[in-house]
């Protein structure tokens, strides 16, 4: 018997002397834990175990094709790759008790491409390759998890969420049901001609709240609705046996069957509609309403910023947040995803402060003077949350200094009088004065341009931490002209600009993932902040920073960190494999972090982005840490990219 066989020998009887204490150890671990146990039994009888030194090689690309299935029983393996920046080489990942490597390579019959090293004396369990072939075809959650990896566990923590909503909430519903699925009715539909008389008791009939106008190929050309209706009837003079044509709301706005219901509940709450037309090839399939989507939903989205938008006083603008945060508790609970509830969060935060803004007007005057209510941030790039305070500024036109400051002069004890009504409506102060109650931002729109550019120019560490609030930048009321242009010359402005990118790029690596090479996390050692980790600035930051970089340097107007993120998939500045890892980590890392602020609202506790990491389950606590490498990751390609 050669040495190599002797090992394996050896190590195939310390597995069988122990296979109760190896079972009980795997099914903590996913997919370990949702595997039939004769299922796992195969695989333990079938492991052999073994230790590797600190240091120790484990496999590497010139090993070949990989033989083994690995999963670590004890001690931490680390990944390495060469750098082709600077000399040796850079830690890509780490794999802790529990976990598994290299699935991708092994299904893809292939060498790895990553060297694993243990990173400390450890012991591995190896599962041979056809016995991996045959529990790959006998288990299917085994099967599930080799194939999608941590996607499948990400759904996982969705399944878990959803089960909890089932306890408080009834019957699931999800935001992703497809309209094909929900209009199940036929439309009802009529021709341009027929009189509006007719139009209304077919719709009394049939007791709906609108009726689509289509032509002979039923392409729809209008729509009329009960709104549409109590119009007709205020007007005294109306003729109830003109064709429904002349009062008809034309061009309806419509998605097609493969749309989901957040999509058409977006639409209802940014177009103040309240049906939706289904159509396919320009063909009418049917009409979603409000009425559809909430009755199964249980959340009034259009509703709740209808009222918002009608409010009569701040006071009731006040009150409705607590109506903000049972949607978002509701929409939690129904396995939404964290881009569909921060847009809804700030679709709704919008209303707010166009209604505050409106109010404000009606008491204080209008001032006559066309402005331009600019957000910057997490605001600007429609990613709010719960917790927020204001980074708000005003956009107006003028001539020449002398208007400018006239102009400034007239409108800031407006702005200042906003200020305080959006912090009364639970929009915190912005305790460095980044609003537009500040003078500093209330500008012409050449002031702004003259600012944007010495950012650009004079790249101070001040102007470097302007640059990563005020480039997310939107316009939520007024004229939005004045904003479009600001952001075309700011893409102009860093394009032709590399020593200002390569600034932004070594600033984007100032906030380190909290992940180290010893432990699981980096936290905190003392203070009030001890054991925790900061998941906005430490965790979501690297993503919103790398992903702005890139954007603002390829001539990318989108702000939104996940829709830059798409976009330089598209250009192949991003891998497309990169970028989807990217996108999952930065929703698991924002959705942990919403959770959190919903418990701390639920225990009235103040909103506090740190997280003691200990206060989680293993499985969130592996995809948290994975989430962070992503971070890591995207951070060593712009060191790569920018040579830092």
């Amino acid at each position: 018997m050669n040495k190599a066989d002797a090992f394996a020998q050896a190590g195939k009887q310390a597995v069988m002397q122990n296979i109760h204490g190896t079972m009980e150890f795997l099914q903590k671990y996913p997919p370990f834990n949702q595997m039939e146990s004769a299922h796992l039994a195969f695989l333990v009888e079938h492991c052999l175990l073994r230790f590797y030194a600190a240091g120790e090689s484990i496999i590497k690309p010139q090993d070949g094709p990989v033989e083994h299935f690995y999963i670590v029983k004890q001690g931490r393996v680390v990944g390495e790759r060469p750098h082709s920046a600077r000399r040796g080489t850079e830690t890509t990942f780490e794999i802790a008790s529990g976990e598994c490597f290299p699935l991708a390579a092994l299904l893809g019959e292939r060498a790895t491409r990553t060297e694993h090293l243990a990173g400390e004396d450890t012991f591995c369990l190896l599962l041979g390759k056809a016995a991996f072939i045959k529990l790959f075809a006998l288990s299917n959650p085994f099967r599930d998890f080799a194939l999608r990896g941590v996607s499948s566990l990400l759904d996982q923590v969705n399944q878990q969420v959803q089960l909890r909503a089932v306890e408080t909430l009834g019957a699931q519903y999800s935001l992703d049901s497809r309209l094909g699925e929900l209009a199940v009715r036929q439309p009802i539909s009529c021709l341009p001609q027929l009189p509006l008389r007719d139009a209304v008791r077919l719709m009394h009939e049939q007791q709906v709240g609108s009726i689509v106008i289509v032509d002979a190929r039923q392409r729809p050309q209008g729509i009329f609705t009960l709104r549409d209706l109590r119009r007709v009837i205020a007007d005294a003079s109306a003729d109830l046996a003109q064709p429904i044509a002349e009062v008809m709301t034309q061009a309806p706005f419509h998605l097609p069957p493969e749309a989901s219901a957040f999509d058409a509940a977006l639409a209802m709450t940014e177009r103040h509609i309240a049906h939706v037309c289904v159509v396919q090839d320009e063909r009418l399939l049917g009409v979603v309403s409000e009425r559809d989507l909430f009755s199964l939903q249980r959340v009034d989205l259009v509703h709740l910023a209808r009222t918002i938008r009608h409010a009569g006083r701040v006071e009731t603008l006040a009150a409705l947040r607590g109506e903000i945060q049972r949607l978002v508790d509701n929409m939690l609970a129904h396995g939404a995803s964290s881009t569909q509830i921060t847009r809804i969060i700030t679709l709704l935060n919008d209303h707010t402060v166009c209604r505050v803004i409106e109010l404000t007007l009606e008491e204080m005057g209008d001032p006559g003077i066309p402005f331009t209510w600019l957000c910057f941030g997490s605001e600007g790039r429609c990613e709010q949350t719960l917790h927020t305070d204001q980074d708000n500024g005003i956009l107006f036109e003028a001539t020449g200094a002398a208007e400018a400051a006239a102009i400034r002069g007239r409108l800031l004890p407006l702005a200042e009088r906003i200020n305080q009504s959006l912090a009364q409506c639970g929009f915190e102060l912005c305790k460095g004065g980044i609003m537009a109650g500040n003078p500093q931002l209330c500008l012409s729109r050449t002031e702004w341009s003259r600012r944007f550019a010495g950012f650009v120019r004079e790249a101070t560490p001040e102007n470097l931490l302007g640059s990563s609030i005020y480039f997310d930048l939107r316009a939520v009321w007024g004229p939005t002209e004045g904003c479009e242009a600001l952001q075309r010359e700011l893409l102009v402005l860093v394009a032709d600009n590399s020593i200002f990118q390569r600034m932004l790029a070594d600033n984007a690596l100032r906030q380190r993932p909290p992940v180290g090479r010893f432990r699981d996390f980096v936290v905190a050692r003392k203070g009030a902040e001890k054991d925790t980790l900061d998941l906005k600035v430490q965790g979501l930051t690297p993503f919103v920073d790398g992903a702005r970089l890139l954007a603002l340097a390829h001539g990318i107007s989108a702000c939104n960190t996940l829709e830059r993120l798409r976009q330089l998939v598209e250009r192949d500045v991003v891998d497309a494999q990169d970028g989807a890892a990217y996108e999952e980590a930065y929703h698991f890392i924002q959705l942990t972090r919403m959770q959190q602020h919903q418990h701390q609202a639920r225990q009235g506790l103040p909103y506090s982005n740190r997280l003691d990491p200990d206060s989680l389950n293993h499985l969130d606590r592996r995809i948290l840490r994975e989430s962070f490498r992503q971070a890591q990751r995207l951070q060593s390609s712009l060191a790569l990219r920018y040579q830092l």
